[in-house]
């Protein structure tokens, strides 16, 4: 007899609710993390692009090889270039990892603006519809933070990476402990 879809539900449910405490243990574990990370915003800066910078050179190393055992392909060169540009890309990052957190937070705070801007003209073009102004508001929001990303630049990667990565951490943390403790109801 298969199970209907809202016993196999069930089923799930139930499981998770005996592992209540370990969701609790979780978020409290991200929201400790979080909370070292805003204590310290350079260093979680520097740890953040660190790590982005070891993925992007093994990434790189590997698509590398990649290239060489598919040589007899028309892309061979593509293969290569893209592999040695993100092996060069992270070994900038391993090797002068604050100088890659200004770049990245000064590609940020463009992003946010485009992004914004974009943003911006969507909701304009929804103005009917209900609800285009949490739209506007949020694309305003994004235009302002990336204006003053850029205008702290490049002070700003200094910290902005390590804010983000904290904050996340956080907020994250606690969305996971409140899980826990409603399973545990």
């Amino acid at each position: 007899m298969t199970p209907t879809p809202g016993s196999y539900v069930a089923g799930q449910l139930s499981e998770l609710k005996a592992k209540w405490g370990w969701f609790v243990a979780l978020g409290a574990l991200m929201i400790i993390a979080g909370a070292i990370a805003l204590g310290n915003l350079v260093l979680s800066t520097v740890v953040s692009v660190l790590y982005i910078g070891v993925l992007m050179a093994i990434t790189g190393g590997a698509q590398i090889v990649h290239a060489f055992q598919v040589k007899t392909w028309g892309a061979f060169a593509f293969w290569l270039l893209d592999g040695l540009l993100f092996l060069a890309a992270g070994l900038v990052a391993i090797v002068v990892p604050l100088v890659a957190a200004e770049f990245l937070t000064l590609f940020l705070g463009i992003s946010l603006i485009i992004g914004g801007v974009f943003r911006l003209v969507a909701a304009f073009k929804l103005r009917p519809a209900q609800g285009w102004g949490w739209i506007a508001f949020s694309a305003v929001i994004a235009v302002l933070l990336g204006i003053e990303i850029i205008a702290g630049w490049p002070v700003s990667g200094m910290w902005v990476l390590g804010l983000l990565l904290g904050i996340d951490l956080v907020f994250n943390g606690v969305a996971v402990l409140f899980l826990g403790l409603g399973l545990k109801k």
